[in-house]
């Protein structure tokens, strides 16, 4: 079986920026207690360069984040090396700019998503809103219905 790995970015205490980590959070327990051996989790404050070098080992990657885009409740997009775009600051990179330094340096594209779940407050506190949490709910229960249907 192929290995996918699910990575989240954000900032918790910025209250629905922390959708990401909090989705790996309930998944990577889920994952668990399904005793799941071919998914992984992974979660960070942003995405690095170094990232590239982790979703080289992989056959499928998602990426999730909190989105403040005019989305309902989530959205999956396929990110490709191709909309990699010059980067400015290495405080901010893009999902498609560390997929096309995985191809460059490793020479390895893993079919790569990125999950964008909606937010509405971004103020410095900690705690998920409770329209933003019926968003979560939604995109942990679709990934779960996803990996059980890959496993039979």
């Amino acid at each position: 079986m192929h290995k996918i790995l699910l990575y989240a970015y954000g900032n918790p205490g910025r209250q629905d920026d922390g959708l990401g980590n909090s989705f790996i959070d309930i998944m990577a327990e889920w994952i668990k207690e399904q005793e799941i051996n071919h998914v992984f989790t992974d979660s960070n404050y942003q995405l690095n360069i170094e990232d590239a070098e982790v979703i080289s080992n992989y056959d499928e990657v998602y990426f999730v984040d909190a989105s403040l885009e005019n989305i309902d409740s989530f959205i999956i997009t396929e990110v490709s090396p191709s909309d990699a775009k010059i980067e400015f600051s290495m405080h901010a990179v893009s999902s498609a700019y560390i997929l096309d330094l995985c191809n460059k340096i490793y020479h390895k594209t893993p079919k790569t998503f990125l999950i964008h779940i909606k937010g509405y407050e971004w103020d410095f506190q900690e705690g998920i809103t409770y329209k933003a949490l019926s968003n979560l709910e939604r995109t942990v229960a679709f990934m779960k219905e996803k990996i059980i249907a890959e496993l039979n």
